[in-house]
């Protein structure tokens, strides 16, 4: 940084000044002196005689580009917290979850993906009450599990359930029905015993082998739901062992029989 100084005095000659001369005096001037004060701008202080600090316009006007730009970095870091909305998750999660044969082809790195985005549209879930809502009525096509009975990857793909999958509701008569199609054409239905606003108990009472031959539950044929995550769209469940379930809405008006 630049300091102004007094100019220094002339370098004195080579040879030694004559006794009898009288020494010249000089008056050499620290700073010009204008009749008008010095802008703000330019200086830090008034400038008085001696040496002075001189600084930048720069430098001056740091202090309010501080400011500035404190003020601009707000905003991209007000914009990266915002959330994801519930579209966005919903098509995120049907990406994640395509190419994974219904959670049959998903390794443990998948589903923990699956899990996270599924955990972040619980935490936004719009229906508070869904045991209350209309929109749980009617078929639901399974689109992912992580359950393994459901899917019997312990089987050879040739034998196991490869078509769509259904899972059907009615709050009003509280009564549920799981359905395969090809190649077995199973089905059970279920009593559902509300414990809360989102979480019913289970109680399978009948099974259809082939979708033809009834046979009865037996005692032990029970377990818990509750529903996460629900919209017109998307139905998001978790079971008392642990595993999540994720449907889409294909038949509103479907009845289970009861």
């Amino acid at each position: 940084m630049a300091l102004l100084l007094p100019s220094s005095p002339s370098p004195s000659p080579p040879f030694s000044p004559s006794p009898l001369a009288r020494p010249r005096r000089t008056l050499e001037t620290p700073l010009a002196i204008s009749r008008s004060p010095p802008s703000p701008a330019l200086f830090a202080q008034t400038p008085q005689w001696g040496p002075r600090e001189r600084v930048s316009p720069l430098l001056a006007a740091a202090p309010q580009e501080s400011k500035w730009r404190t003020r601009v970095s707000f905003f991209p870091s007000f914009i990266k917290k915002r959330g994801k909305s519930r579209e966005e998750l919903k098509e995120e999660l049907l990406a994640a979850i395509a190419p994974l044969d219904r959670g049959a082809d998903a390794g443990p790195e998948d589903q923990e993906s699956v899990d996270r985005i599924a955990s972040e549209l619980e935490a936004i879930n719009p229906v508070k009450e869904p045991l209350k809502s209309d929109l749980l009525n009617g078929k639901w096509e399974l689109l992912y599990t992580t359950s393994r009975s459901i899917l019997q990857t312990q089987r050879p793909k040739f034998l196991r359930p490869n078509g769509k999958i259904y899972q059907a509701i009615n709050t009003d008569t509280l009564r549920a029905q799981n359905m395969e199609t090809w190649p077995y054409f199973n089905q059970v239905t279920a009593n559902l015993v509300p414990l809360n606003e989102r979480r019913v108990a289970v109680r399978f009472d009948t099974f259809k082998i082939f979708g033809l031959i009834p046979i009865k539950a037996p005692e032990g044929g029970r377990g818990e739901l509750e529903i996460t995550y629900l919209d017109e769209e998307i139905r998001i469940s978790r079971g008392d062992k642990g595993n999540l379930f994720i449907l889409k809405m294909v038949d509103p008006t479907y009845r289970v029989p009861v």
